[in-house]
Parts: C-alpha cells; structure tokens; sequence
C-alpha cells in the first residue's frame, strides 16, 4: 500500500500546483496563466472589476460576474472571452445616466449572456469592428452616424448575446454594427429611445436574431444596411411604437439594404402610449420596410396595428422593390401601405382579409413574383393621433426574464463558426397569443 500513498500524494500536489499557475480545470478560481485549459475568472471574488477581467481573459476564459450592480463601462477586446452573470436579473451593468455604452465587444469570437444592462447614454451591448473608441459613442459609425470607413474597420466576425436584458438605454438595447457571424437570441429589451434590438451595416450578416422578446421601445427590432444571411425569426415584438423595421440609409455604408427574411415572428399591438417616442414619429405600425430590396416577410403574425400591419415606401432616394410578403397572418387596421410611385415588383399574399391601401391593389402586387408597374394611387397612412412618448428613463423596470441554466458550471462556448445552417421553413406561423 506504500507506493500507492505515494502516488496519491504526488498527484495531489501536482493538482495543487496547476491550480496555482492557472492551469486547473474549467470553474477554477485561478488567475489564467500563458497556456492552458480554460478558467473561470471570478468578479469580485478575485477580480474586483469586471474590466481588469475581462482584459487578462484568454481565448475560452469565462469571466462569471456574481450579482451585483456595477458602475462600469466594459470593453471586451480579447477574443473568444464568454461574460457571463451568474444571475440575469441581478447582474447588472448599470450606466447611471452618465456612460455612453454598458459592454462593448470588439473581440472576434467573444459573448455576452445571463446579465441585464441598464440606463446608458447610448447602447446597452454594442458588438462591432470599430475599435476606435471615439467612434462608439451616439453611433458606431460616429457622431451623426457618418458612413464608416469599412477598410478601415473591417466586421467583427463571430459575436453572441443570450439571455441579455437590456433597457432604458438612449439608443438601443443590444447593437450588432459592422459586425457579422452572430446571434442574439433568448434576450429581453424595453425602453430604448430607438430599438431594443438592432443589426446593422453587414454585408453578408450572417446573423440570426431570434427568440427575442421586445416591448415598450420605439422600435422593437430594427435592420438598417443588413443584408444578406439575416434572419429576423421567432420573436416577439410587442407594444412598441413600431414592431420591426427594415431600412435603406445613405448616411451609413452599405446601403441598400437587402435580401433578410423575417419570418415566424410575432408582432402584435405596436401602439405603445408608455414608451419613448419613435424619431420618424412612427406609430401603429407592425411592420416598415423603408428602401429595403427584396426580402422576404413570411409566416408572421402581424395583429392589432392603429396604422397599418406593413407599411413599404421609397426613403432617401432608395426604392422599395422586389420584397415579397407572403402567407402571413394579418388582423385589425389596415394590412397593407404601399407608399411608393410604382409597385417596384413586390409582392403581397396570403394576407387574409384586412384591407389594403390603395384600396384596390393591382395584380402586380397581388401575385408573386410582383411586377414593376407605376401606381396611380400610392398609399397613404390613415391619420392616426398619436400619444406622446415618454423618457427612455421613465419606462418601467421590466419583471424577472428566465434564466441561463447552470449559469454558475456551464463551459465556455464562444462565438465560433456561428450561425450554423439556418432553414427559414422550420419557422412556422405562430399560434395566437393567449390572455
């Protein structure tokens, strides 16, 4: 039995020693050394910021934020970090009103889950390929959003935001700008003065924004300059002014905007008199597709709108053509606006029997594929008062949103080779809401 002591004892140590380099296994309280199995860096127990961190993280590291409220802006710029909150509702980055952004994330590859970001300047979660701090501010692109030197900012590849709440930020909530190969999902948004969720500037995205809840901001979801492998599926966009937006802009790069599909998603009753006030003064409306060129609006439901279920226009000089909307299911006001000269080849089907603006769409707009022929009764909003907003600051804190499981144990998976194949079949039109 002696030689077998021994052996035990030496493998003790040997545990031992590794523990103290850094080299344990994942969920060790250890400071990361140069080589290594992932480690779990603990915020305060070792760490007493989340930044000092977050900036000693290796590749695989997982930085486990206890519940807290901390008072500080965060920037992960290492790769394939996961910042993680052992309690969505009580790990909190909160802005106090005074910092711009909670975290933002220029690392490729790295993660944001299970925490809240609340009251900032600017943006809950940024993700971008703008590492230059002084473009991060009101937008990533800079200030009054200057089309971005692309060069010399190239995407972001590879980011993750899941089981994130954010709200009452200034602009938006979770922000994916000049960044593709991601996903965000599983997260909660309120109270933003712009949207709760937004993609923009990426071509190709390769992003999924799905099985998110959003209410009460100006705009649940918004798509600017996102185009291609974009899929906006199975959401919920709920008592915003405005549901979901898809939009062309010349004064960011990479217009226009194209091909994203928006499909499974459920959109009901934006007509929100508790949120902030939408810029463009946007109401009662579900869907907007502003200069957005060919994508495809499938299997929503799309109910209970003041204004119009989908409203599809030329902006900034950008036509809206070629979109096809199809076999979604529409209720309550107007189904659809087409405020444009000419029908620009888009489509409308399947759209049950809510009324249409003009009245009495051509053949062209009512089969699929549309044909481009000139109108010679472009739509019109129906005038619809429209309550005033109220401050991002004011909107009320949301309540408790379901939590990552083993949050405390799980392993590091960051944002690798993301989002997989995406079948935008599998998303089929949602059940009525109940209650």
């Amino acid at each position: 039995m002696r030689p077998l002591r021994g052996a035990r004892l030496a493998a003790l140590a040997a545990a031992a020693f590794m523990a103290l380099s850094g080299c344990g296994s994942p969920g060790a309280d250890a400071k990361p050394g140069p080589s290594g199995p992932p480690a779990v860096l603990r915020v305060p127990g070792r760490y007493p910021s989340i930044q000092k961190a977050v900036d000693v993280a290796r590749s695989g590291d997982v930085v486990l934020v206890s519940s807290g409220v901390y008072h500080e802006a965060v920037t992960v710029r290492r790769p394939r970090v996961v910042l993680r909150g052992v309690d969505r509702d009580r790990t909190v980055v909160d802005g106090e009103f005074r910092r711009a952004n909670g975290i933002t994330v220029t690392g490729p590859g790295s993660v944001v889950e299970n925490l809240t970001v609340r009251n900032h300047l600017a943006n809950g979660v940024l993700f971008t390929g703008v590492t230059d701090e002084r473009l991060q501010g009101v937008g990533a692109g800079g200030d009054g959003y200057d089309p971005l030197d692309t060069v010399r900012f190239p995407p972001l590849k590879g980011f993750r935001a899941s089981y994130v709440t954010a709200y009452d930020n200034a602009l938006y909530g979770i922000y994916a700008f000049d960044a593709r190969s991601g996903v965000i999902e599983d997260s909660y948004a309120s109270g933003q003065s712009d949207s709760g969720i937004y993609v923009g500037q990426c071509d190709p995205c390769d992003t999924v924004v799905r099985n998110n809840t959003v209410e009460h901001n100006a705009v649940g979801i918004e798509v600017t300059n996102a185009s291609r492998d974009l899929y906006v599926v199975a959401n919920t966009a709920r008592r915003n002014r405005v549901g979901v937006t898809v939009n062309s802009n010349d004064l960011e790069a990479l217009g226009p905007q194209h091909e994203a599909v928006i499909a499974g998603n459920t959109i009901t009753g934006n007509n929100d008199d508790r949120g902030p006030e939408q810029a463009d003064g946007g109401f009662g409306i579900g869907v907007g597709i502003g200069g957005g060129t060919r994508n495809r609006v499938e299997r929503n439901r799309i109910e209970d709108h003041r204004v119009a279920a989908l409203v599809l226009r030329d902006v900034q000089g950008y036509p809206v053509r070629g979109n096809s909307v199809r076999d979604n299911a529409i209720g309550g006001g107007t189904a659809l606006v087409l405020a444009a000269a000419r029908t620009g080849g888009n489509c409308f089907t399947g759209g049950g029997p809510a009324p249409t603006a003009p009245r009495s769409l051509p053949s062209a707009v009512t089969s699929c594929p549309g044909r481009d022929v000139v109108l010679t009764e472009p739509g019109t909003t129906a005038p619809v008062p429209v309550p005033p907003g109220v401050s991002f600051k004011e909107v009320a804190r949301p309540p408790a949103q379901p939590q990552m499981a083993h949050a405390r144990t799980a392993p590091a998976r960051p944002a690798t080779n993301l989002p997989g194949r995406v079948d935008p079949a599998r998303y089929r039109l949602p059940a009525p809401a109940t209650g």
